[in-house]
Parts: C-alpha cells; structure tokens; sequence
C-alpha cells in the first residue's frame, strides 16, 4: 500500500504507545482513522494530538474491551457505517503478566489470553468481510519478541503471543490470493506503558521487588512508539509478511534460529550479568 490518502484505518490500543503513534503518522499520511481502546480518555487525548498537528484526516473513537466478542462485532459494523470502507486493521491492544505457571491464577491466565489473542481473532474475523471490499487491505497483528523466544514467568504472554504469530502465518496462507495481507509484527522492548500496567508478581529473575522489575524493563527498552510505529507502516508500504521492530528483535530472530535449542541458556547468562 504506497498511499495511505483517504483510506481507513482501524488501531485498537490507540490511547498510548504503539497504537497512539500509529495514528498520529497515518493521520499524517492522509488516512481516516478509527480510534480503539479501553479508556475514553487515553483516545481523546490520541485525537486531541492528531488534531493539533493539522492534519485533516477524519478521526472518531471508540470505547471497547477488545476481549468482548459481541462489542468487536458491533465495532466492525460502526466502523464501515462509519466511514464506508475499511482498508487497515492493526490489533495492536494487548496487557503483560510476570508470574510462574505454578502460581499463576487462571483468571490472570485468561485475561491475557483474552486480550492477546482472542482480542487479536475477533479483531481479525470480525473486520475481515469488511476488508475484502477493498482492493488493497491489510490485517497487522502485533505479536512481541516474546512471540519468538520464551522466559520465565512469561508464560502467558508467551502464549498468546505465540498464538498470534501462528494464527497470522496461517490465515496469511488462507488468504493467498485474494485482496487481504496479513503483517506479523513482533516488537522488541518499547518504550511503552504495558510493563507499568502489567499484572506483576515476579520478575523473569525471581525478584518481586516491581521497582527492580521496572528497571530492569527500562534497561533493554530502546525504541520509541514513534519509530516502532514507522516501521510498522513502512512494513505496510514494502508488503512485507513479518516485521521486526528494534535491533533486539533482530538479534534475537537470528540467535532463535541460529540456536533453537540453546537460546534460553545463553539468554539466562545474558540477563544474570545484567541484573
């Protein structure tokens, strides 16, 4: 997709991080935009930023848990009534959790799992007869690093994140063909507020101390929203089936596939010397 001008975009997540500097660089490419997150205030603000930087693109909200099946139906009917196409969904929205599987609560389980992935396959079915109208569409699901290598009291983020890139490269090959390209993104650490939001119990090194844990976020995040956002779209321009965002991403790719069996060894060394 080389021009972005008049079409319509879908992000959910868009009241912060990733989601917000989406919107804010489509915004400016000429696209419509449709606002999706939990909290009213956080896209307001999104839509209050889009607007102040001049561009004129048509921008509307929408308040919703993304885990509510019947609200992402309802949302893909509103949207097309809305705007009367649909070109891009981005199911960026998600939540962390850092806990052992031995102590992890099935409703904390199942409340990443339903934001994360199912989140990401209402998203998807959802919008995808709306998305084959087009001639040139686009489904962008945002898995994580974590979609690539495992850590401990991960697990659940692991998951879903690996649910999604599963879920994506098959539904890549199902759609071959026709109008619509499903885009895997898998971001390293960001400079976002999903660590501070997370439900945390225990850090990846045993701590349950959350101020080290932030800390220890903080270290190995090094890219900006703004610049994961651009990658994104850049991903969206170049067709490109996968995206990795950040040079931590890259790494890990190349040392996953270059160690599959020995990665989480030399990980563990890696994150000792650096605690």
């Amino acid at each position: 997709m080389k021009n972005f001008s008049g079409k319509t975009v879908v992000i959910t997540g868009a009241g912060s991080g990733i989601g917000r500097g989406l919107a804010k660089l489509l915004a400016k490419k000429g696209a419509d935009i449709a606002l999706v997150d939990l909290n009213d205030d956080n896209i307001e603000e999104t839509s209050r930023l889009i607007s102040e930087s001049g561009c004129v693109s048509r921008v509307r909200r929408y308040a919703l848990d993304v885990s509510d099946k019947k609200a992402v139906y309802d949302l893909a009917d509103k949207v097309y009534g809305d705007f009367g196409r649909i070109d891009v969904v981005i199911n960026n929205a998600g939540v962390a959790l850092s806990e052992t599987v031995e102590d992890m609560s099935y409703e904390d389980f199942e409340w990443v799992m339903n934001i994360n992935f199912w989140g990401v396959v209402y998203g998807t079915k959802a919008f995808l007869p709306y998305l084959k109208r087009s001639s040139e569409a686009y489904i962008v699901n945002i898995s994580s690093i974590f979609g690539l290598i495992s850590l401990p009291t991960q697990s659940a983020y692991n998951a879903s994140k690996f649910a999604v890139k599963g879920f994506t490269e098959a539904l890549r090959l199902e759609l071959k063909g026709t109008t619509v390209s499903p885009i895997c993104v898998h971001p390293g650490g960001i400079k976002t507020n999903i660590a501070k939001s997370a439900r945390f119990y225990k850090s990846i090194d045993g701590s349950v101390d959350r101020d080290e844990a932030m800390g220890l976020f903080d270290k190995f995040t090094w890219t900006t929203p703004d610049k994961a956002a651009e990658t994104i779209v850049n991903g969206i321009i170049k067709n490109n089936t996968r995206v990795l965002i950040g040079p931590d991403a890259k790494v890990v790719d190349w040392f996953q596939r270059l160690l599959p069996d020995a990665y989480d060894r030399v990980l563990g060394v890696f994150l000792n010397k650096s605690s």
